[in-house]
């Protein structure tokens, strides 16, 4: 077969030792909705060697908008295994492990394996979670959230966390998507937004941490927020 990576790996900072870097990288993806299906995918056809998909929700109708590694048949499944099986057809290199169960402080040995975490999950309670469990082992976050037409992408990687940009006592929950409404379009410029960062991360660039990038669907404005590490108990 010819080389499936061979546009990127002439790149300059990629080449062969970077490809060979993705070949040997294992990325824990925690939600596989709207920002972890575009993110999933653009990893895995990128190379990296090993991803675990983790999500215990099944996939439903109303979410075929956005989630694009699911359609009609999908309806009714663990997404966690739909998601690994559409990975299998596009990147058949790509060595998946799925987990049918919601991360939470008590199972955050899902993530031992991994060198990366993207987290595309939508709850404060699942972020928390994720967060807590990432910095227990070390493990660098790449974050998004979409909310309506608006997105935001940043990495936490020690020197800023979660908690320094939506400090535990300054948020609550916002509604979820079947409750305010979400473009598909914006879960996908975050979701590629989010792949690119982790690709960064992975390849040992500089891939924006301390910096929180702002998106607005509907003008297709970016805008950058620097963010700093705050004295904090918490993720």
């Amino acid at each position: 077969m010819a080389d499936p990576f061979l546009r990127q790996r002439v790149l300059p900072g990629f080449g062969d030792e970077g490809q060979e870097a993705l070949r040997g990288a294992h990325v824990a993806i925690v939600g596989m909705g709207g920002l972890g299906c575009p993110a999933a995918q653009y990893l895995a056809t990128a190379g990296v060697g090993s991803l675990t998909l983790i999500d215990s929700d099944r996939v439903a109708t109303s979410n075929l908008h956005r989630q694009i590694l699911f359609g009609p048949e999908d309806v009714g499944r663990r997404k966690a295994e739909a998601a690994a099986d559409a990975l299998r057809r596009v990147a058949p290199w790509c060595a998946t492990t799925i987990a049918c169960e919601r991360l939470t402080q008590d199972s955050g040995a899902l993530l031992d394996a991994a060198d990366l975490v993207v987290d595309g999950t939508d709850t404060w309670t699942s972020r928390r979670a994720v967060a807590a469990a990432a910095r227990e082992r070390s493990v660098p976050v790449v974050w998004g959230a979409v909310h309506g037409w608006y997105g935001q992408v940043t990495v936490f990687g020690g020197a800023v966390a979660l908690h320094d940009v939506y400090p535990h006592d300054e948020v609550g929950e916002l509604d979820r998507c079947e409750g305010q409404g979400v473009v598909g379009a914006v879960c996908g410029q975050i979701g590629t937004a989010m792949a690119s960062r982790a690709l960064a991360v992975l390849l040992g660039h500089d891939a924006g941490e301390g910096r929180l990038d702002h998106l607005d669907g509907r003008t297709g404005r970016w805008r950058e927020i620097r963010v700093r590490s705050r004295a904090r108990t918490h993720a």
